[in-house]
């Protein structure tokens, strides 16, 4: 990973934990393990999956690209 793309990529998970702090309940985040959990919670409700449909359809875009070399 360059610079550039870890500082575009820290930008966007900054972003990201404002947007998922706003919707988590704030009175479930009061220590340490309540924070690893609500992260644990939030990435595998909201984040991964989008991780996974993204890689996904990289894969059957470059499939296709192959196909028709």
């Amino acid at each position: 990973m360059t610079p550039s793309e870890r500082l575009e990529l820290e930008a966007c998970i900054n972003r990201a934990s404002e947007i998922l702090y706003k919707n988590a309940d704030p009175d479930s985040i009061e220590t340490l393990e309540d924070i690893e959990i609500a992260v644990r919670e939030q990435v595998l409700e909201n984040v991964s999956p989008q991780i996974a449909i993204f890689l996904l359809k990289e894969k059957q875009r470059r499939q296709r690209e192959e196909n028709v070399k």
